[in-house]
């Protein structure tokens, strides 16, 4: 069993940076792959970047790459998410989520077993 705790969301400006944190409980945080998603009012959960156990290999979503970078610290049980040039689009609900199954990273929310609560990221512009 894994707990995940979201936090550094809050209110920014368009193109302010917000650094988002993801502690992990359990011993075992450096197998899991790790992801972050986040959800619009009235939309689905999507995808927003993932990382593999080792930190080796990432993947982002079309619509943040260049912008957000994925990072995590096993010795620490924490996965980042540094999210700079932030756009009113960026607005919702973020979360982490790890999963046992996944090989590499992972785009699929049905492959994660975790999911932290949350963290809200409101970007005004």
């Amino acid at each position: 069993q894994v707990r995940l705790v979201e936090s550094g969301g809050g209110l920014v400006q368009a193109g302010g940076s917000l650094r988002l944190s993801c502690a992990a409980s359990g011993r075992t945080f450096s197998t899991y792959v790790m992801g972050w998603f986040r959800q619009a009012p009235g939309k689905e959960r999507e995808f927003v970047a993932g990382i593999n156990w080792s930190g080796s290999s990432t993947d982002y979503a079309d619509s943040v790459k260049g912008r957000f970078t994925n990072s995590r610290d096993n010795a620490k049980n924490t996965e980042y998410l540094q999210m700079n040039s932030l756009k009113p689009e960026d607005t919702g609900v973020y979360y982490c989520a790890a999963s046992r199954r996944a090989r590499g990273t992972s785009r699929n929310l049905r492959e994660y077993d975790y999911w932290g609560q949350g963290t809200q990221v409101t970007v005004s512009s």
